[in-house]
């Protein structure tokens, strides 16, 4: 491989002078930059990044931390990232998996936005100790080197439940998240609130994971003991969808047998028929705030955590029901 050392040789200076020379610097002449770009050039001259990295103690590098990449989630979620790190002069790669994480250690990135269960807490805790910049999305951690961005699940969860509540349903399922998910847990506690306040539900939880078949196996199982019109609380869309794709294939029909809401309305939401109910945000804002706070924090100015707005969309997948018995 050349290096700058054959630059140097053939262009007859010393080795700091190519340096400046590639770097731009106004120590050199331009007539000899020029000379020095060329040589270069003819020579397939590749910069070494991670030199280049050691010396100034930057990648210009932000990396993205999943725990996957399944489901219609993640999309404008990333966007939202990229479009606010490109406009900053920074790049984005995306990562999973725990062989991934020696990108922080081995600072082949500057700083971090994570949403992947792979790390824990105390993990993140050492990273942030040894100076690592961190934004963390599905976990509270109070650490000068680490900000926060979450959704307000507790809000989301409160006004799916007041809403199915509100037209007249005394029945209801709510299909949880993955064990471990910070943004499951959330929404599960203010579910859990508000079933406190109405003692009266039929209330059941069955156990999911945020993907589709887990959404079919739910509905399977509330078909089995249904003796009349029941509300489901679906806690992502992904598990919604599920329900609408094994529901078609029965005589229940959603809206009149099983009332469903989800949470995070994914595309695909909008062209359910009927309307799936669903809690709305803005991903592409979400990751956009979170690339803001990270660049702060690499930056040495002071942020505060925030939380993202969520908002009800309504939809014909939840009637008014007046409790009676029937199917």
């Amino acid at each position: 491989m050349v290096s700058i050392k054959d630059i140097a040789k053939k262009a007859g200076v010393s080795i700091s002078t190519v340096s400046y020379a590639l770097n731009g610097s106004p120590k050199v002449t331009e007539e000899t930059t020029a000379r020095i770009l060329a040589i270069a050039k003819e020579l397939n001259y590749v910069p070494n990044a991670a030199a280049r990295t050691l010396k100034k103690r930057e990648t210009k590098i932000i990396g993205a931390f999943l725990t996957n990449y399944s489901g219609a989630f993640y999309g404008q979620l990333l966007q939202g990232m990229l479009e606010t790190l490109e406009n900053n002069g920074y790049e984005l790669i995306v990562c999973s998996g725990k062989q991934s994480h020696r990108f922080l250690p081995e600072r082949m990135i500057d700083g971090a936005i994570i949403l992947d269960q792979t790390f824990s807490s105390e993990e993140l805790l050492n990273y942030a100790d040894r100076g690592h910049k961190l934004v963390v999305l599905d976990r509270e951690l109070d650490h000068p080197n680490i900000s926060q961005v979450l959704l307000d699940n507790k809000a989301g969860a409160t006004l799916a439940m007041d809403y199915l509540i509100e037209r007249g349903h005394r029945k209801i399922y709510v299909v949880t998240g993955p064990k471990g998910s910070y943004d499951s847990d959330q929404r599960l506690k203010a579910v859990r609130q508000v079933i406190e306040r109405h003692p009266h539900i039929d209330y059941t939880e069955i156990e999911g994971d945020f993907h589709k078949p887990s959404g079919e196996r739910a509905a399977q199982q509330i078909i089995e003991k249904y003796d009349q019109p029941v509300a489901v609380f679906c806690l992502n869309d992904e598990m919604a969808i599920g329900m609408y794709n094994f529901l078609d294939k029965t005589d229940y029909k959603v809206g009149e047998h099983i009332h469903i809401i989800g949470f995070d309305n994914i595309e695909v939401s909008r062209y359910t028929r009927p309307r799936l109910a669903t809690i709305e945000y803005s991903k592409r804002k979400w990751g956009s705030i979170a690339s803001e706070h990270l660049l702060k924090l690499i930056a040495g100015e002071p942020v505060e955590p925030e939380r993202i707005y969520v908002t009800l969309i309504p939809g014909e997948s939840v009637q008014i029901v007046d409790g009676t018995v029937g199917s």
